[in-house]
Parts: C-alpha cells; sequence; structure tokens
C-alpha cells in the first residue's frame, strides 16, 4: 500500500506549528490535520477551514504526496474592514 507525506500547518499570532505525518494513500486533508494531533491541541482549531498552500480546499479533498495542509483560524478583523479605516483615519489628518 502506499503512502504519502504531508505537512500540517497551524499559525497563531507570532507562532508556527508544523507536523509531518505520514498517512496511506487516498487519505483527506481531514485525515492529515486528524494525525497530526493539532485539532486536539488547539481546541480554536477544531472548527476548522482548510487550505492546501494557500487555496481553501473541502475537509474531504484526497491529499498528495508533499502537500502543505493548513488549519485557517478566525481573523479577529476583517482586513478589508481594517485598510478602510486606517484610510479614513488618514483622510482625516490631511
Amino acid at each position: 500500500m502506499s503512502t504519502v507525506t504531508v505537512e500540517v500547518v497551524y499559525a497563531q499570532a507570532g507562532k508556527q506549528i508544523l507536523r509531518r505525518v505520514v498517512l496511506p494513500g487516498g487519505s483527506t486533508a481531514e485525515d492529515a490535520v486528524t494525525a497530526s494531533g493539532l485539532a486536539a491541541k488547539f481546541r480554536e482549531a477544531g472548527a476548522r477551514r482548510l487550505g492546501i498552500y494557500g487555496k481553501a480546499v473541502a475537509a474531504g479533498t484526497v491529499v498528495k504526496d508533499g502537500d502543505r495542509v493548513e488549519i485557517y483560524r478566525r481573523l479577529r478583523a476583517d482586513p478589508k474592514d481594517l485598510r478602510r479605516m486606517r484610510a479614513a483615519k488618514n483622510r482625516t489628518k490631511a
């Protein structure tokens, strides 16, 4: 039976955790996250969105050898809203 080796990454503010896991061929992104133990270690990673190399994927997406599965956390604020607020603040200063 073939195996695939993938990296699972979870980033917190100022810290990135990376785990390399070996899985049976045909495993999914969700299988990789479970095997990494990161969801169990970090509660906020439990309700998650996943991606592979920066592209959002469904949990059932089959991973390929060498993939980097990323666990996305919730953002504290929408980056677009923050940019708008900074622009408005800069306009009032001028």
